[in-house]
Parts: C-alpha cells; structure tokens; sequence
C-alpha cells in the first residue's frame, strides 16, 4: 500500500548504529619460563631478551648508546620456527619476566573487509598497549609483516600496501617491547626485518627436552606404565604441542575402554597418528 505523502514525515526513523569498535585488552601473562620447557639456547636468548628493561640504563645512558643508537630503545623480538615449539608461551613469559601484562593480537583481531579498516585497528593496538604499559605481542605475524604487493590489479592489494606502510611508521614510533610469532619467518618482508632487533629461532624438542615434556604432560595422579626415556628416544621430529596432545588422547581412550592404567601402548598408538596426519598434511604442501 502506498504511503500517504501527507504522512510520510510520521514514518518511523530507523536509527543509526554505530559499528562496534574492536576492543584491545591486555591480560596477565599466562605462562612463565619455569613452566615452559625450552633448549638451553634459547632459553638463554629469551632471558636476555627480558633482561633488557634492567640493563636499559647501564647500556643507553652509562655507556653512551643513547647517542649512537638514539631510536633503538624500541625492541623488537621475532620469535619464529615451527608450530608447536612454545612460541606463545615463551611470549607470555617474556612478559612475565618483566612484570606487564601482554597484549595478544591476531590477524583476526585487526582485518577487515572494509578497504582501510584494517591500518586503523593495527593502529588502535598500538595505542592500547602504550595506554595500558603492556607488552604488544602479534602472533601469526607473518599475515601482517608478508612481502608487499608489487604488482597491484586490485584495491585489496592497495590496501595491503597501506597496512605494511602504516605497521612500519607505528613500529618506528613505537619506543618499547614489541613481539612478534610466525611460522613462517621466509614471508616478512625485509623492511620489517631489519626493524625487528633480534630473531629467536625455535626447533623442536631435542632428547632432553622430550623427556622432561613427557614428564611435565603427565600428570601425576595418572596410573601408567610409560618409561618417560623409551618415549623420547622412540618418537623425535615431534613438539611440546604433540606431546602434550598425545598423553591427553591417550588417556581419553583409556578412560574409554575403562581400563585401570594407561599403557603405554596407547601413548605409542596416539603419537603415530599424529605423525601420520603431520606426514598426510606435508605431501599436500
């Protein structure tokens, strides 16, 4: 039925509604070193890393760097290698170390499918953590830092341009803590690179290290017969995080067939299946 122009002005007005604005919140560090199991190497490296607030002012201001290196108090710590290997956690303790909370960003947090929304959220992180005094810690890195487009055909690839162009000014800007966690460290382009002050590489668990993830995983009200050596000696090429997710499915399936102990046979059986489906994934690459 057509509206009465006499009684158009009676309609009712729909309101505008604002978009919802992302909210940054920084949270207390949810790890701390003793309760992550890394190589000696790079536990040493992270430990450096949280030892730089300390000697901040013996370096910049008793031993001159302040001159030499004016705009390098900002710190950039790029913690890559392959997934699983505690990257998250060791950034979580990182800022343990230093008594803040951290601030988490993923890619997810910060795109948008709206041409240009994404520059303003990367900057809305960046004034959250100075706001807060939390350490900023983007992990998935690599979908923010990757390579700019060269051969731009399309405004999407305008707009990835503007990120990487507005993430290297805040960068620059930005005179504190910075982390970063990439699986891929091959994706960054090399402005970013050269911005970010140290690189810790992490690799997958070595004998040691294995036994002690073993151990730490298991819990110790668990009934088992598992020799913690003859698992790290049987299965390498494996992370904290297939570990940690072999001794869980294992003993879900032991509470499963009701049995009175989880044998070890199941935790063998729970590892192949997760290196089958690690090998099924890698043909596919």
């Amino acid at each position: 039925m057509p509206i009465n122009p006499k009684h158009a002005g009676d309609a009712p007005k729909l309101e505008k509604v604002e978009p919802v604005e992302e909210v940054f919140i920084p949270e207390e560090p949810k790890w701390s070193l003793d309760e992550i199991i890394l190589p000696d190497e790079v536990r040493n490296q992270i430990l450096d890393v949280a030892t730089y607030a300390d000697n901040s002012h013996r370096v910049f201001e008793m031993w001159g760097f302040k001159r030499t290196h004016k705009f390098s108090r900002r710190i950039g710590i790029n913690l890559y290698g392959a997934p699983g290997t505690g990257k998250t956690m060791a950034a979580h303790a990182i800022a343990h170390e230093l008594g803040r909370k951290i601030l988490v960003v993923n890619y997810a947090d910060i795109e948008s499918k709206y041409v240009g929304e994404t520059p303003k959220n990367i900057r809305k992180a960046f004034e959250a953590a100075k706001k807060t005094n939390s350490i900023l810690f983007f992990d998935e890195a690599d979908a923010i830092l990757s390579k700019r487009v060269t051969n731009m055909t399309q405004a999407v690839d305008v707009s990835v341009n503007q990120t990487r162009s507005v993430m290297l000014m805040l960068m620059n800007e930005f005179q504190d803590f910075i982390l970063f966690a990439t699986n891929f460290i091959s994706n960054f382009d090399p402005a970013f690179m050269r911005r970010i002050s140290i690189h810790v590489k992490f690799t997958l668990p070595d004998l040691d290290c294995r036994k002690k993830l073993w151990r730490m995983y298991t819990p110790p009200e668990l009934p088992n017969n598992i020799d913690f050596d003859e698992l790290a000696k049987k299965f390498d090429g494996i992370s904290g995080s297939d570990i940690s997710n072999a001794i869980l499915n294992a003993a879900f399936k032991a509470a499963r067939l009701k049995v009175d102990e989880l044998d070890k046979a199941l935790v063998f059986e729970a590892v192949e299946n997760i290196l089958a489906s690690k090998r099924a994934n890698a043909a596919n690459i």
